[in-house]
């Protein structure tokens, strides 16, 4: 059922948007996983089977995400998640990547590891605190031709209210998703904005470890 045709990475270093150059670079990077969709053309009652497949799928993205970024993993900041369905599947197809690619980076990120909050690239011990990677990962899919792009979503991965880092980057594949494919999408990146200055919380001041503030 699991059938991997391509696999595309990006990964971009925002110095400056007519400002002053940044002292350290944002690093936002994004993976594309360009499957078989085996419910292409014909509609199928029972999907669920194939999100327990994806699960090692989102495993082996998130690292690879990780690899390409080459960046500490204590400084990623954000992330988020996505799926283009193409034009002979359905929007309820790219939705099974909801809880393998969510949770396969929350799992990187140390969901199950250390008491670690993150501020701007820098990693401060939280004695107390729950394990890292408590906000839900934001998402976002639509169904598409070949060479569609995806908004996704970035935003805090311990509190979705850090207004700094709320981002986006645009993914596509060129060449994808063939009408019988889906492109399966995982972005990260190092935090806030490059000229972030429009105020609301931030990272350092994280204090009810709820997800959210």
């Amino acid at each position: 059922m699991i059938e991997i045709r391509r696999v595309f990475t990006h990964v971009e270093h925002i110095h400056h948007e007519f400002g002053p150059r940044a002292d350290t670079p944002l690093v936002r990077g994004a993976i594309g996983a360009v499957l078989t969709n085996p419910f292409a053309g014909r509609y199928e009652p029972d999907i669920l089977p194939m999100m327990a497949l994806l699960d090692p799928v989102g495993v082996d993205m998130a690292h690879q995400l990780h690899a390409a970024m080459d960046v500490p993993l204590e400084q990623i900041a954000t992330y988020g998640k996505g799926a283009i369905v193409g034009a002979d599947g359905e929007l309820e197809h790219g939705a099974l990547w909801h809880v393998p690619g969510g949770y396969a980076m929350r799992e990187l990120l140390g969901w199950k590891g250390s008491r670690v909050a993150y501020t701007q690239g820098v990693a401060e011990e939280k004695s107390g605190q729950p394990a890292n990677a408590l906000s839900i990962v934001p998402s976002t899919k639509k169904v598409g031709p070949p060479g569609a792009a995806l908004d996704v979503p970035l935003t805090n991965i311990n509190a979705s209210y850090v207004r700094g880092q709320f981002d986006a980057i645009e993914v596509r594949v060129p060449g994808a998703p063939a009408a019988d494919e889906i492109v399966f999408i995982l972005a990260m990146s190092t935090g806030y904005r490059v000229h972030a200055r429009v105020g609301g919380l931030l990272a350092k001041d994280i204090s009810k470890w709820d997800g959210l503030r």
